[in-house]
């Protein structure tokens, strides 16, 4: 049955992100109505999330932020499907990097880092960072999907410019295998703000104001490899385009006292949703334990 649905969508998907942009945002547009008018897909998850972040938001202010942010969600999945054809240069004229030379230091020292970002603004683009790094390995950690053959779809678009894509149970062991392999230069690429399905035993920190529950295995791998970590903050400039910006979170990660890290992250990932709450993803019940 998996490989049916995936034989039957994934011609579709490929044939729409042949499309042009124009017509692709159209046609978002008319997802967001139904997603948003006709669906309410997880209207009272969002409005819950936003409430809780944002208690002070007026009534106004708060759906219009709802609205912008279904918009911006219906790009982000069209974005994903034209990423299945989109050529190299187009990724790289709509990703920019505004300070590359932090992450170039790390490079030319032949020093492995850990890149942490959050689920805001563009987090499906950031391979474009591969296109960059050509012949230095990337490494981005992430969950994998129930259907084998989806999963495989998003694991070609996600590797398209030489990145691996390492399941999350399977990150200690890579990152222990490349760093014995001694080669230099490396990139681990974490997003960390997913929320625990149990908080029991998690770290709370302070993020959007309240006390949320973190997984702390990053810090825990920076401490263990001395692996300095970096956070990649994205902001969009308009639809379709976005810049990213590096910011070092630790250095010498070993000299930090425990949780310090995490509780950098969630203040610098703060500060971005901050800026406009609308491109971050509110869909997920990132508030289910309050503390």
């Amino acid at each position: 049955m998996s490989l049916l649905i995936f034989a039957l969508v994934y011609p579709f998907l490929w044939l729409l992100s042949k499309l042009p942009f124009r017509v692709l945002y159209v046609i978002s547009d008319l997802v967001f109505f139904i997603l948003y008018y006709i669906v309410g897909y997880r209207r009272d998850v969002v409005d819950f999330n936003l409430k809780t972040a944002f208690p002070d938001m007026d009534t106004a202010t708060l759906k219009a932020t709802q609205k912008r942010f279904y918009h911006h969600f219906c790009d982000l999945f069209i974005e994903v499907i034209k990423t299945l054809s989109i050529s190299e240069q187009t990724l790289r004229d709509r990703y920019l990097f505004t300070n590359f030379e932090v992450l170039q230091k790390y490079v030319d020292k032949g020093q492995p880092v850990i890149l942490t970002m959050g689920h805001y603004a563009s987090y499906e683009w950031i391979f474009a960072l591969q296109t960059i790094l050509k012949g230095h390995p990337g490494y981005a950690v992430y969950k994998k999907i129930k259907n084998p053959y989806f999963d495989k779809m998003i694991r070609d678009i996600r590797s398209k410019w030489d990145t691996t894509l390492v399941p999350n149970k399977e990150a200690r062991s890579k990152i222990k295998e490349v760093l014995a392999q001694k080669k230099g230069f490396a990139l681990f690429g974490f997003i960390m703000d997913q929320s625990p399905s149990n908080p029991r035993g998690k770290h709370f920190s302070n993020f959007l104001g309240v006390n949320t529950p973190f997984f702390t295995g990053v810090e825990k791998l920076s401490k263990q490899y001395d692996l300095p970590v970096l956070f990649l903050g994205t902001t969009r400039v308009k639809r379709g385009y976005y810049t990213s910006t590096f910011s070092v979170l630790a250095d010498t990660p070993s000299k930090y006292p425990d949780f310090a890290i995490t509780d950098a992250y969630a203040t610098i990932l703060t500060k971005l949703i901050q800026k406009d709450p609308s491109y971050y993803f509110w869909t997920h019940k990132r508030f289910k334990f309050l503390k």
